[in-house]
């Protein structure tokens, strides 16, 4: 099912599921074996009082969904001899909780209790095509309804099964726990109907969708769960890439050089390098000089003991000042004119800095690249294009590589890049021998991917109460979309030389997902990007984060410029009831309005995307004596001190994982708002390690903060794991706008401060194990 193509988004409740009917598989298998097919959903056409934006139309989950659904009868849920349920999610699960919620709704549809759900992670599935892509917060919207029709064809295959063996008709049989107790008293569990239940052929099976069960009916969906694997991650026993236990497969780290994406040239003391205790191996490839030893500690002492002649960076001797400069020369022009006759024009400008996406667990992967073949274990959101990037790599055919996709922790964008598989892949090849590869902190926001940085100006046009025109100019470094689709085609298309290809892709991405859901007349938003030379990707939220904060500052203005409060500006010029419902939550539960000292402000802000709404408010405190206090080893500045963010996802699936994704997005939208970025000088990043770059900390954590998961709705799920920063992000900027009594230019807002921390050098490229890390507790 998907959403209409052709009515514009309203945040009203839309039709449901298709009365056609749902295709399925019984596929040829010892036990029962189901596979759902969707297929592509008609569209309904109705008029529309003014033109809408692409994204109420058809927005980047329906695109990621319809890409997917194709190959959804290659997706199986199949049913065990002991009466439990296995899935392979063609999904990379990266902390967010999606083999939980997968767990819940097949076990809603089979009535099994969800601890009897095994939910693993596909490997790269060639055949699967689009459908092995993890973003655009899309898993549960472009999923939901392939697995549900795939446990539902499994139960009603089971129960056609049961009513031969105990007699009666599948209708009057009661399901509870995994077991069918038929109306005579006989029961029979799932293990034992499994494979009576079987087919030897593979056949097609048609659903009714009346067998869906409605919201109405959900004893599992919507209801709290805590995570499958939440004890087996706090007690140790979930494996991750470096925990795994391949056979000789030992720790592996690269010299990398002093200036971005420099290029090894020669080894000046490989010999004596291999002379160091635990060192086994030492050889280049593309990246770097890779070191394999017995421990990590001895591949740190044996990196920093290379001495390697270096080739020159991409962007040697650059700054922060001259790539904004190669930016501004991008730009495009405002297409309004400035001063209109009897309109008022508000104008802004706003610059958004380079930030590292790198996430708790570093790069890392595990290869095994031996007699004509390669093995990969690692976290991996686009694992086909890995796969075959791989197989480039090392000089084998697609076929000869597997890519095993592991959990990982976190990502934000990161793991849509394979380059961690790559590196161990080519470290095994050159050592002809299994490598452990993990990345140092310190290299991850050096060499690893960040957050482009980019500008963004608006210009908009006010008459007699109303906002005439609002247009938006955002210019970027070039954010990196060569994993394509999750797929070769698109991904080799992405990376032709011209850069067209990734260009097309990043202006799809721009043009489905960005959405003023204002009542703003005519809205223009345009992106443009430049410049190849940096390693990029889609941080968490994409470009919502720059974009939305700029329109919601804007907005501010707006209100001021019309002299009307900003929360009832929103309420009267916002065209979409889902909207209008956070915004309304986080003002009465934050208590919007209120008297507030000075130096301190309130700040309020909403975003649309996802399929869904989201909102929040926070309270700021930028007195001096806030700003200027001490905290060791890091930055403070503004404190926010209260929070209140809302999510409307429409329909929850598990409200536990809901408000953790809501929590995630609040503080991902903090540290981009006050204290995260990196600071390009003379061709280095100089952030190395969590240590000096700024995420959000303890110190910055409102002490008073509520996420609300806005109560279920309708009958589509909305996507949730990127939703809550973009709001977040505005709503901090406009609180320290109406604080500090001026609009804020750049971002994040420390970023121009005196650099608070001592950096690390460049030869070599990480500092020295730590040997008093106990000293350093709080």
């Amino acid at each position: 099912m998907t959403l209409s193509h052709s009515e514009p988004d309203t945040g009203k409740e839309r039709a449901g599921v298709s009365r056609r009917g749902f295709l399925g598989y019984v596929v040829a298998a010892g036990t029962l074996v189901v596979a759902a097919d969707v297929g592509l959903a008609s569209s309904a056409s109705a008029a529309v009082p003014s033109a809408p934006q692409p994204p109420e139309l058809y927005d980047l989950n329906d695109a990621l969904t319809d890409a997917g659904l194709p190959t959804s009868q290659l997706i199986t849920v199949t049913i065990n001899k002991d009466g439990s349920a296995s899935f392979e999610i063609p999904r990379a699960e990266v902390g967010q909780g999606i083999t939980t919620s997968t767990a819940m709704i097949i076990a809603e549809e089979l009535d099994l209790p969800v601890e009897k759900v095994h939910v693993t992670l596909a490997p790269a599935r060639p055949e699967l095509l689009f459908n092995q892509l993890t973003g655009g917060s899309n898993t549960t919207v472009s999923t939901y309804t392939p697995i549900r029709v795939a446990a539902a064809i499994a139960k009603q295959q089971l129960l056609e099964a049961a009513a031969i063996l105990l007699g009666g008709t599948a209708e009057r049989f009661i399901v509870k726990g995994g077991v069918v107790t038929a109306p005579n008293g006989k029961t029979a569990t799932y293990g034992e109907l499994a494979t009576k239940a079987a087919s030897s052929t593979t056949k097609q099976v048609q659903l009714d969708p009346s067998k869906l069960k409605g919201s109405n009916e959900f004893k599992v969906l919507g209801k709290p769960q805590t995570r499958l694997d939440a004890l087996d991650i706090v007690t140790g026993k979930k494996q991750f890439a470096m925990d795994l236990d391949v056979p000789g497969a030992l720790p592996t780290m690269i010299c990398r050089p002093p200036t971005l994406n420099g290029t090894p040239k020669a080894v000046r003391n490989k010999a004596d390098v291999l002379k160091l205790p635990g060192v086994t191996d030492v050889a280049i490839i593309p990246t770097g000089v890779a070191v394999r030893a017995e421990t990590f500690g001895q591949c740190i002492d044996g990196v920093r003991a290379l001495q390697v002649d270096w080739g020159p960076g991409s962007v040697e001797g650059e700054n922060d000042e001259s790539v904004l400069a190669n930016l501004r020369r991008a730009e495009l022009p405002l297409a309004v004119p400035k001063v209109p006759v009897l309109a008022k024009t508000v104008e802004a400008d706003f610059e958004f800095m380079f930030r590292s996406s790198a996430a708790l667990e570093p790069y890392c992967a595990v290869a095994d690249v031996r007699d004509g073949s390669a093995e990969i274990w690692a976290g991996l959101k686009s694992p086909i294009v890995t796969q075959g990037e791989v197989a480039q790599a090392v000089g084998l055919p697609q076929g000869k590589v597997k890519c095993h996709v592991v959990t990982g922790g976190g990502s934000f964008g990161h793991k849509l890049f394979g380059n961690h598989a790559i590196e161990a892949a080519q470290a095994s090849k050159a050592f002809g021998k299994p490598v452990r590869l993990m990345w140092h902190r310190a290299d991850e926001p050096r060499q690893g991917r960040l957050h482009p940085m980019a500008t963004s100006r608006i210009r908009a046009t006010v008459l007699a109460g109303n906002v005439l025109t609002f247009e938006q100019r955002h210019t970027s470094v070039e954010t990196s979309f060569r994993h394509g689709l999750g797929e070769m085609l698109t991904s080799v298309a992405t990376k032709l030389p011209t850069g067209l290809g990734n260009l097309g892709v990043a202006e799809a991405v721009f043009v489905l997902s960005q959405e003023m859901p204002y009542n703003f007349g005519v809205v223009d938003q345009t992106l443009t990007e430049t410049d190849q030379r940096f390693n990029t990707g889609s941080m968490r939220n994409v470009y919502s984060p720059d974009v939305g904060c700029a329109n919601e500052l804007v907005v501010d203005m707006l209100a001021k410029a019309m002299g009307k409060d900003p929360y009832d500006f929103r309420m009267e010029f916002l065209k979409n009831d889902k909207v209008k419902g956070v915004l309304r939550k986080v003002a009465e539960v934050g208590g919007w309005g209120k008297k507030m000292a000075p130096g301190t402000a309130q700040g309020i802000a909403i975003h649309k995307e996802y399929k869904g709404a989201s909102a929040c408010l926070v309270e700021i405190d930028c007195r001096p004596e806030t700003v200027n206090r001490k905290v060791r080893d890091g930055v403070t500045g503004p404190r926010v001190t209260k929070a209140v963010i809302a999510l409307d996802a429409g329909l929850v699936i598990n409200p536990r994982g809901l408000e953790a994704q809501i929590m995630g997005g609040f503080a991902d939208g903090l540290a981009l708002a006050l204290t995260s970025s990196v600071h390009l000088k003379d061709g280095h990043f100089l952030e190395a390690s969590w240590d000096n770059y700024f995420y959000t900390r303890q110190w910055n954590i409102p002490q008073d903060f509520t996420a609300i998961a806005m109560p279920s709705n309708g009958e589509q799920p909305g996507g949730a794991g990127e939703a809550g920063v973009a709001c977040s992000v505005a709503a901090v900027a406009c609180a320290y706008a109406r604080a500090t009594g001026k609009v804020p230019k750049r971002f994040p807002i420390n970023h121009d401060d005196p650099i608070g921390f001592e950096v690390k050098s460049f030869v070599p490229p990480v500092p020295e194990s730590p040997t008093d890390g106990l000293s350093h507790t709080y």
